[in-house]
């Protein structure tokens, strides 16, 4: 199986074995490098709920706080969330949840010293993040939205490092 069928650089899918069924996959041969990744990702908020989040009026708490406990928690659990994921050792989680014009934007970094890399643990705290976002202030928003998920850089690993392109801000070109 390869990713993106018929493009000119096909490479094959690592959790694929030649059968077609899902392995995990073996890096007992990959050197240990220093390795790190950040991911982000955005909740859609009325302008209700972002003045209760800068007025700090949620009743449960101090939201932003809470969604970077959040993030960093999920990080540490991407192995028992994503079937095939490495266990991995930690070195470093910083997730940061800031609130911007109707929306939040969650980034997350993590970075480790391993033989894989830290990719899905970055993606899974933004996720996990988000989510918090909507858990905390579903009360007065029932229409918040997830989006724009993303790593926006991969650093480590035989594949070298990897910068996405910068996206411009919502509605602007």
């Amino acid at each position: 199986m390869t990713n993106n069928p018929g493009s000119p650089a096909t490479v094959p899918l690592s959790h694929v074995a030649p059968d077609g069924t899902a392995r995990m996959v073996d890096v007992g041969d990959k050197p240990i490098t220093a390795r790190s990744a950040t991911a982000e990702g955005f909740v859609r908020i009325s302008p209700d709920l972002a003045r209760a989040f800068r007025e700090s009026t949620v009743t449960k708490g101090s939201v932003l706080e809470i969604v970077r406990l959040a993030g960093i928690l999920a990080a540490k659990r991407t192995d028992e969330l994503i079937p095939l994921c490495h266990t991995l050792p930690l070195d470093a989680v910083d997730v940061l949840a800031t609130l911007e014009d109707g929306r939040v934007r969650v980034t997350a970094t993590v970075r480790t010293h391993s033989r894989t890399g830290v990719e899905m643990e970055a993606l899974t705290a933004v996720s996990v993040a988000c989510l918090t976002v909507i858990d905390m202030g579903k009360a007065i928003d029932k229409g918040m939205v997830i989006e724009g998920v993303r790593v926006l850089e991969k650093h480590g690993g035989r594949s070298g490092s990897y910068t996405t392109a910068p996206t411009p801000p919502e509605g602007r070109p």
